[in-house]
C-alpha cells in the first residue's frame, strides 16, 4: 500500500520489512519475552508443532541502526529487508532462555502448531548491507541483552501479562493443546 500511494502521488517512500526483532520492552506475546517470563516462572515454554520452524532474529538496536540506514542512503521507492542472517529453530530459542536462567529443558512443551504457520522467515539483507549497515549484535549477545533484561525487569512485565493476556495464551497454547488431545483420544 505504501508503495503503490508513493508511486501514485510521487512521494519519496522507503520501506523497510524486518525479521523477528528482539530486545528489552517486547510484548510478552511473542516467542523471546514468552519464554523468558514462563521460564522464570517455572511454566512451560510451548513450541509449536516440531519446534523446527526457522526464524532470523535481530536485535532490536540493530534494526534500529538498519531503519536509520535507509532513511540517510537509501532509494527512494525502494525496499530494504533488515535481518542479522541467523536461522534459529524454536528449539534453539527455548534452549538457550533456559540455559541462561539455569531452567530445565523439561519445561519446553510442544503444542500443535498453528495453521498456516510458515516453517522459515528469512530475509536477504544484502541491499541494506550494500547500504553500509551491517548488524552488531550476534545471536547469543542479543538473547542475553533480552533475556537479562526481563530478570531484571519483572515489575514492567507481570502486570501485562493480565486477565486478557492469559485469555490469549488460553486460546493460542492450552485450548489448542486440549482439543488435540481429545481428537486423538
Amino acid at each position: 500500500m505504501v508503495r503503490a500511494y508513493g508511486v501514485t502521488h510521487g512521494l519519496p517512500v522507503l520501506i523497510t520489512r524486518g525479521a523477528n526483532t528482539i530486545g528489552p520492552n517486547q510484548y510478552p506475546e511473542k516467542v523471546v519475552p514468552l519464554f523468558t517470563t514462563n521460564a522464570i516462572d517455572e511454566l512451560s515454554l510451548p513450541i509449536y508443532g516440531d519446534g523446527g520452524a526457522l526464524r532470523d532474529y535481530i536485535d532490536v538496536d540493530d534494526h534500529c541502526a538498519a531503519i536509520a540506514t535507509v532513511l540517510e542512503r537509501g532509494e527512494p521507492g525502494q525496499i530494504y529487508n533488515v535481518g542479522a542472517g541467523h536461522a534459529i529453530n524454536t528449539h534453539q530459542v527455548a534452549d538457550a532462555i533456559l540455559g541462561m536462567l539455569g531452567k530445565p529443558s523439561s519445561l519446553k512443551k510442544l503444542v500443535p502448531d498453528r495453521p498456516g504457520h510458515d516453517r522459515r522467515y528469512s530475509v536477504d539483507s544484502s541491499k541494506t548491507r550494500a547500504l553500509g549497515w551491517a548488524p552488531q549484535w550476534d545471536f547469543a549477545a542479543a538473547m542475553e541483552r533480552t533475556v537479562r533484561w526481563y530478570v531484571a525487569n519483572e515489575a514492567w512485565w507481570r502486570p501485562l501479562k493480565d486477565a486478557s493476556f492469559q485469555e490469549y495464551y488460553r486460546q493460542n497454547y492450552t485450548a489448542r493443546e486440549e482439543a488435540a488431545a481429545s481428537s486423538s483420544g
